[in-house]
């Protein structure tokens, strides 16, 4: 493998061609068949630990300079990989939504009509920084009758390459050809380019990354984009909270790990909610977290900063947290229409008229009530896994699992019908 490619549009065409014959393979394989080739792919990467977990620490040992969220994400050790595995035996396990029959109709003519699931066809992953993308991504397609292929960031080029070595040795024992999942073999950021533009080869393209990533994809593709923007997720606490339930959300959801797309970066309270509001604050502070706040949270406690007007748009994934007073949850909805990025946002209240307020109103792909935003994960929603958290509105939103990998077609049978002139 190397790091330079003389022609990146030939790498992808090669790519894309054999893509393009597995999905046509995977298309025509029972649930089961498929069930057994991701089974094998968790059992290879059991089989492979300490060779996936070496070629980690080389990734870990050139990352000392990177910011600790990104470290964070790329870190594997033996409980990460164990979950990784986990994670591709509970893909293995889901409801196959290849063939599902969505919706059936006639009309007067006798025609009938059928609305089914089929997969996508070829995927095209761009991600940084999470080896566990390779895995969740690709299996994934794989269950969803897709052919992967992922192009992973330089950061993590060794845990990739060793994953995807397990994976395709558990695909090829059961019979499935490891071309369903490739990895680009260079990290010539020009064959990037040549994926956003190999339509026909490639059928949509899921980013999954920095702001500057998804940016460029979404201006150079040629290919349709299920795009996953800024995680700037907020939490409102309003008057009507449980005391402790709220301080409790509000730590969970900023501090259990401060590095994932559903952490907590903006915490919104009701200034109706003054008594509860300095011990959520002093929560934080206490925990290690950073808290730059507004006028009202700034006199709360002498350890919260001063928050600038850049701090509401601020996607931190470190342990700092933006807060501010609002008023009501028309404040809420209003300062998260204008800062938020269509993630998830959550409330906690135990006014159930004000909860469907919120949850009504917020234009976010996931909205909560009384939960972390931490929630905000495929595997938390039951799906085994995720490609990502879709924040737009391209047939799929949220966390995009087996059904987001799928499109549908439309099968009519007739009884030698002909159309009148």
């Amino acid at each position: 493998m190397t790091d330079k490619t003389e022609n990146p549009e030939q790498l992808v065409q090669s790519l894309g061609e054999k893509a393009r014959r597995a999905a046509t393979t995977l298309a025509a394989l029972s649930t089961e068949e498929k069930a057994k080739a991701i089974r094998a792919a968790a059992q290879a990467m059991r089989d492979d630990k300490d060779a996936i977990l070496a070629a980690n620490a080389k990734d870990m040992e050139a990352a000392s300079d990177l910011p600790a969220a990104m470290q964070d994400r790329l870190k594997l050790d033996a409980d990460r990989l164990t979950g990784i595995a986990d994670a591709a035996d509970s893909i293995a396990a889901l409801p196959d939504p290849v063939g599902e029959l969505i919706k059936t109709w006639d009309q007067p003519n006798g025609l009938t009509f059928e609305r089914r699931r089929v997969p996508l066809g070829v995927v095209g992953i761009i991600y940084e920084s999470r080896p566990n993308v390779t895995a969740d991504a690709g299996l994934l397609c794989v269950m969803a009758g897709n052919a992967a292929i992922l192009r992973g960031g330089s950061e993590a080029v060794h845990s990739n390459r060793a994953l995807l070595a397990a994976i395709g040795k558990g695909l090829r024992s059961a019979g499935v050809p490891e071309e369903a999942v490739q990895l680009v073999p260079t990290q010539d950021r020009a064959a990037v380019g040549a994926m956003l533009k190999a339509a026909g080869l490639i059928d949509i393209i899921i980013p999954r990354g920095g702001k500057s990533l998804v940016a460029r994809v979404q201006e150079e593709a040629r290919v349709p984009v299920l795009a996953h923007l800024d995680g700037i997720c907020h939490v409102y606490v309003d008057k009507d909270a449980n005391p402790d339930m709220a301080r409790e959300i509000a730590v969970n959801a900023k501090m259990r790990r401060t590095g994932i797309c559903g952490a907590m970066e903006t915490l919104l309270i009701d200034e109706a909610a003054v008594d509860m509001a300095p011990g959520i604050i002093r929560a934080l502070l206490d925990e290690g977290c950073e808290v730059r706040g507004d006028v009202g949270v700034k006199g709360m406690d002498e350890r919260v900063k001063p928050a600038t007007a850049e701090d509401w748009d601020t996607e931190y994934l470190e342990p700092i947290v933006s807060a501010k007073l609002v008023s009501g949850v028309d404040g809420a909805i209003a300062h998260i229409a204008e800062h938020g990025s269509h993630h998830t946002d959550s409330i906690v209240t135990g006014n159930q008229q004000t909860a469907d307020t919120f949850l009504g109103t917020v234009d976010s792909a996931i909205v909560m009530h009384n939960a972390s935003t931490q929630f905000a994960d495929g595997g938390q929603f039951g799906f085994g896994a995720e490609i990502g958290i879709a924040t737009g509105r391209l047939h799929a939103r949220g966390p995009v699992a087996l059904e987001g990998l799928t499109t549908y077609k439309t099968v009519v049978k007739g009884s030698g019908q002909t159309r009148p002139a």
